[in-house]
C-alpha cells in the first residue's frame, strides 16, 4: 500500500508518520481501502488485510478504528498491540524512538489513539458506538525474543470476554510453542501456519468473493 512510516520513499516518508503522526499510517491504509471499494474492485466482505509485528500493530488498529467495516476478516501476527506496556516487554523499549514512551504523560496521550487493546475499552465499546469487529485470526510464538506473545494473548481474551458475541463473533487464536519471531521454527511449521491463514481467509472471504468480486473475474 506504500503508507507513510514505510521506507519505501526514503527518510522523510519514514519520519512523516512517527510518535504523534503515526496515526497518517493507518489513514493512509484506509484510504487504499476505500478506494478499493469505490472503484467496485472489491467489496468489503471479499477484503481482509494481514499484518505481522509492527504491521500486527497496524491491522490491530484495522480492527479498532472506524476503519473495521472496510474489511470481512483480519489476519494479525506476531503482533505489537498493548502500547501502554510495550517498552517493557523483550525488545520493546527499542522501539520508542518509533512509537514514543507511554510513561511520559505527553507521549501517552498520542499513544492511547492507536493502542489496539486499550481502544477496545476507551473507544469501540463505548457507548453509541457502531464499531463491530471483522472476522479475526491471531498468531504468534510462544518463544517470540522480539514481540511478547502476551500482547495477542491479552486482546484475544479482552475481545473474547468484554466484547458482547454480536460485536465480535469470531476471534481465533492459535500459538505455536516454537518459531520465535517469525512463528515458525522449519518450513513445515511454516506451512501449517500458512495454511491456517488462507483456510481460514477462504472461509471469511474467499468464498463470499466467488460470484461477483471484478478483481477475481479478471483473473
Amino acid at each position: 500500500a506504500n503508507i507513510r512510516g514505510g521506507g519505501e520513499f526514503g527518510p522523510e516518508w519514514h519520519q512523516s508518520a512517527l510518535r504523534e503522526n503515526r496515526c497518517k499510517a493507518y489513514e493512509d491504509f484506509e484510504a487504499v481501502g476505500r478506494d478499493l471499494i469505490e472503484r467496485g474492485v472489491t467489496r468489503p466482505e471479499c477484503m481482509a488485510c494481514i499484518g505481522g509485528s509492527n504491521g500486527g500493530l497496524l491491522v490491530g488498529n484495522m480492527l479498532t478504528r472506524e476503519g473495521a467495516a472496510l474489511w470481512g476478516s483480519i489476519v494479525c501476527q506476531v503482533p505489537l498491540l498493548d502500547m501502554k506496556r510495550f517498552h517493557k516487554l523483550l525488545a520493546g523499549a527499542s522501539w520508542m524512538a518509533e512509537y514514543g514512551n507511554p510513561d511520559v504523560p505527553e507521549d501517552w496521550k498520542f499513544l492511547k489513539n492507536y493502542s489496539p487493546y486499550q481502544r477496545i475499552h476507551d473507544v469501540c465499546l463505548q457507548p453509541g458506538s457502531t464499531w463491530k469487529a471483522p472476522e479475526t485470526l491471531f498468531t504468534t510464538s510462544t518463544r517470540d525474543d522480539r514481540v511478547h506473545p502476551g500482547h495477542a494473548r491479552k486482546m484475544v481474551k479482552r475481545l473474547q470476554d468484554d466484547v458482547p458475541p454480536e460485536k465480535a463473533n469470531t476471534v481465533l487464536y492459535w500459538e505455536n510453542t516454537e518459531g520465535g519471531h517469525g512463528g515458525a521454527a522449519d518450513n513445515g511449521q511454516r506451512a501449517f501456519m500458512w495454511a491456517l491463514v488462507y483456510r481460514f481467509l477462504w472461509a471469511t472471504i474467499g468464498e463470499k468473493a466467488k460470484p461477483d468480486c471484478k478483481l477475481l473475474s479478471k483473473l
